[in-house]
């Protein structure tokens, strides 16, 4: 089996962690900007801008294949994932990044 990769029962042991997070008050827990394809920079902190998002994200620069005009969606300028849901599946913090979201939260 490949190091990278769990096995299907560490996964299903893990979901109960998963289950039990916050459902009210959460906390962000990592923030990474994504400078372009496969480029990516963890933050300390970060602006969140109503028109561009996450400052210094590609994603305006980007676009989507969503809009006909091949311009960035609004509904995609930002991307959440639960840091429960990645700790389990990545492990390391150091690997993250790699699913590609901007903001980890401890949040149901």
């Amino acid at each position: 089996m490949d190091a990278l990769l769990k096995p299907l029962e560490t996964l299903e042991a893990g979901i109960g962690a998963v289950e039990a997070s916050p459902k009210d008050i959460g906390k962000l827990e990592h923030i990474v900007r994504r400078l372009g394809v496969g480029l990516r920079e963890v933050l300390r902190e970060g602006e969140l801008d109503e028109k561009t998002g996450l400052t210094g994200d590609h994603w305006l620069a980007r676009g989507s294949s969503k809009n006909p005009d091949g311009s960035a969606h609004i509904d995609m300028q930002l991307t959440i994932m639960n840091s429960r849901v990645i700790d389990l599946v990545a492990g390391s913090r150091e690997r993250w990044e790699l699913a590609g979201d901007q903001l980890y939260v401890d949040f149901d």
